[in-house]
């Protein structure tokens, strides 16, 4: 990878610009093509709907916060982004999970993608598609925070200990945005 580890610490973060081109036709696609769906989480007890539409594809299945992701096929156009996100990666994925921020109300709260289930030091490609939205990281047990803003056509890596050592959340925002989607690929082990 050329882009440079902007994590100070534990862990790499890597941020390509640029990395998948026309964005706003890809973004079009996405919308249409991909099976969109309201899921509810089992937080502290209780049934919550996540503020964001998901979809999950892929060879594998995935199990986090209550919610069960069964292995569907992959769509040619996810198919074409997974090739592009393991060439940026240098590593091999076999599923991909999908999130639509509708607008500045949808969001993800923090959180480390540290299921057992990706193995000991994932590797996460992010491909982001449609309206800026400030990405955020603070580490868990320093000081050290970092806040991306992820322009459309960009692709986010996660790798080493980055997931064991820092969280992550897409916070909501006031300012008006139209809508935005992120493809988180990873390799669930099977």
């Amino acid at each position: 990878m050329a882009a440079a580890n902007l994590a100070p610490l534990d862990g790499e973060l890597r941020l390509i610009e640029a990395a998948v081109p026309q964005p706003e036709l890809v973004l079009e696609r996405l919308l249409t093509e991909l099976d969109w769906r309201q899921d509810t989480a089992r937080i502290v007890g209780r049934e919550v709907a996540l503020p964001r539409l998901t979809a999950w594809y892929g060879d594998a299945g995935y199990r986090y916060s209550g919610i069960d992701n069964p292995p569907r096929p992959w769509p040619p156009l996810l198919a074409e982004l997974k090739t592009t996100a393991e060439r940026l990666a240098l590593t091999s994925f076999n599923s991909v999970l999908a999130n639509l921020y509708r607008n500045g109300r949808d969001s993800m709260g923090w959180h480390s993608d540290d299921e057992r289930s990706l193995g000991p030091e994932p590797v996460i490609a992010s491909l982001s598609f449609g309206a800026v939205r400030r990405f955020r990281l603070k580490h868990k047990t320093e000081p050290s925070t970092i806040a991306l803003d992820l322009e459309p056509g960009s692709c986010l890596i996660m790798a080493g200990s980055l997931q064991h050592h820092w969280r992550h959340a897409l916070p909501k925002t006031a300012r008006p945005v139209g809508p935005r989607v992120n493809l988180t690929f990873r390799a669930v082990r099977l």
